[in-house]
């Protein structure tokens, strides 16, 4: 857990009335959409719950087996009833003796597919919540296999943690780069997904050794990475997190075999792949709260994705569109069972730094998510979207980036490189900026407890005017109403509210994998997290 010592205290004299107004309007405006997401089940979903009973491996072509049998069981009966009660009654019938034998015979089409009633029915639910629960009791036991290994090895002395990206697209090249990161100061690795994968319906199989800007996330990938991070952990005397990405369409598979291979971080925005992806809103939601009903039981740590919206809004103009997607991120997370220190909410320092009192404006902001959310282990963004190629003018800029994560107590400070957005980083880009961080950690240590702006000054002031736009946004989105009758959060993604990005909840790419619940709908994987057994 990150603690936030003493950044607890109302250095903003925020109104706790207000406060509670904001997260009040949050909850009302995201209870439509958890209603709408309890309704609905996706191809995802499903798929997510054949992989915890355990089904893994591919086809000749690369298709996953999970994608095949669950074709063949929608083209059969339909996934508006789950696809638990089928294939286990498919088993107990004899079709197969087991999951990766009934997927292959599905496949070549010597299987055919019911929805079975009454006593088949019963039975079929049985088998399928042993199978299913077999998987998560696996996660449980990497939670716990996290935990000893923290408090054997440690966690890092400073926050915040530091956070770094490395991914070269070739899983081998990237486990001896993390290692040196780790070494060199590291406290989390994250290898980003090798670009567009977040579109592909199925998650690949296997160690993978070629991606664009970044590494494929495949199960194999996740087991290679935290072996070598339990080395280099054992190394260090510290504990070194693994971050990935659980987005995209496959998002709650993703995040279900994260939590078989002890992942600890995975970036997981409510809104994000519906804004730059153009994944239908629908689908989103619903696979999103079973990823994090899936995080929560796996003890894994969430970071939202708010500093994107500043890459396509002035940062300036739009802040507080990130503290709505905050509050909005936080009421979603723990409605899906996550606790305050699993909730990595995101924002980022992306003001131009051309603007009179661009510094002063950047710790108003941070401050404000520090004080809204005082519990909470904030990712701390650096700038992109002003970075030019003058790497020393970058350099800078990302120092007074550290500065700001050290006056406002951040839990998570994800490293800032001076060729950010022009070049993919070179090692030596790696090591300049762990120094800069380094260094400034280490000068400012805990210059947040002495760090105090002054009442009524231009910080506060700035802080307030944002939470106060937040709310009349919220209160705009709680109390405008769909013609079609959809949430009006639904509405507020269509009309552009969020990152300029126009999102209408028929549109985007996904949406034929989704389906409505029928009365005869049966899941025990969400039937597990939702009871917590």
């Amino acid at each position: 857990m990150v603690s936030t010592g003493s950044t607890r205290k109302n250095k903003l004299d925020l109104d706790p009335t207000t406060v509670r107004q904001a997260r009040s309007l949050a909850r009302k405006a995201g209870k439509p959409i958890v209603d709408l997401a309890k309704k609905h089940t996706t191809v995802s979903v499903e798929r997510a719950t054949l992989r915890l009973a355990g089904l893994q491996g591919a086809d000749a072509d690369g298709t996953p087996w999970v994608n095949r049998l669950l074709d063949a069981v929608r083209a059969d009966v339909g996934i508006e009833h789950g696809v638990a009660l089928p294939v286990w009654d498919a088993l107990l019938r004899g079709e197969a003796d087991d999951l990766s034998v009934l997927a292959q015979k599905a496949s070549a089409g010597s299987v055919r597919f019911r929805l079975p009633e009454g006593r088949d029915a019963t039975r079929a639910q049985s088998a399928a919540r042993r199978s299913v629960g077999a998987g998560v009791r696996r996660i449980d036991g990497r939670r716990k296999e996290r935990e000893r290994l923290v408090k054997r090895w440690g966690d890092p002395k400073q926050k915040p943690w530091i956070y770094l990206i490395v991914a070269t697209g070739d899983i081998y090249e990237d486990i001896p780069q993390a290692q040196q990161a780790a070494r060199e100061g590291a406290d989390v690795i994250a290898v980003i997904r090798s670009t567009g994968q977040s579109l592909l319906d199925y998650v690949p199989e296997g160690a993978t050794r070629e991606g664009f800007a970044g590494t494929y996330a495949t199960q194999e990938n996740f087991r290679l990475m935290r072996a070598a991070l339990d080395e280099s952990s054992k190394e260090l005397g510290r504990y070194v997190r693994l971050t990935n990405y659980a987005s995209g369409l496959c998002m709650p598979e993703i995040a279900s075999l994260a939590g078989l291979e002890r992942l600890d971080m995975m970036l997981n925005d409510s809104m994000y792949g519906i804004l730059f992806r153009d994944i239908n809103p629908i689908r989103t939601f619903v696979d999103q709260r079973f990823s994090r009903q899936v995080h929560a039981r796996a003890g894994i740590i969430i970071n939202t994705g708010e500093d994107n919206y500043l890459t396509t809004a002035d940062a300036v103009e739009a802040a507080h569109t990130v503290t709505v997607s905050q509050l909005l991120n936080e009421y979603f997370a723990k409605e899906a069972g996550l606790e305050d220190w699993q909730l990595g909410l995101g924002h980022a320092f992306e003001i131009n730094p051309d603007l009179p009192d661009s510094f002063r404006m950047e710790l108003a902001h941070a401050l404000l998510a520090r004080q809204l959310f005082p519990n909470a282990p904030l990712k701390w963004m650096p700038p992109t979207r002003h970075m030019t190629g003058d790497v020393f003018r970058g350099y800078m800029l990302d120092a007074f980036f550290n500065l700001v994560g050290a006056l406002t107590g951040q839990g998570i400070l994800l490293v800032g490189m001076m060729t950010e957005a022009v070049v993919t980083p070179w090692l030596s880009d790696r090591d300049l900026a762990l120094q800069n961080v380094r260094y400034v950690l280490n000068a400012a240590g805990n210059l947040h407890e002495d760090f105090q702006p002054a009442p009524d000054g231009f910080i506060v002031e700035r802080a307030r005017q944002v939470l106060a736009e937040s709310i009349d946004l919220l209160e705009r989105i709680v109390h405008d109403s769909d013609k079609a009758g959809d949430p009006p959060l639904l509405a507020a993604i269509a009309d552009g509210t969020f990152g300029l990005m126009k999102r209408p909840p028929q549109g985007g790419r996904g949406l034929d994998g989704v389906a409505r619940k029928s009365a005869a709908y049966y899941n025990p994987a969400s039937e597990i997290l939702e009871d917590g057994r």
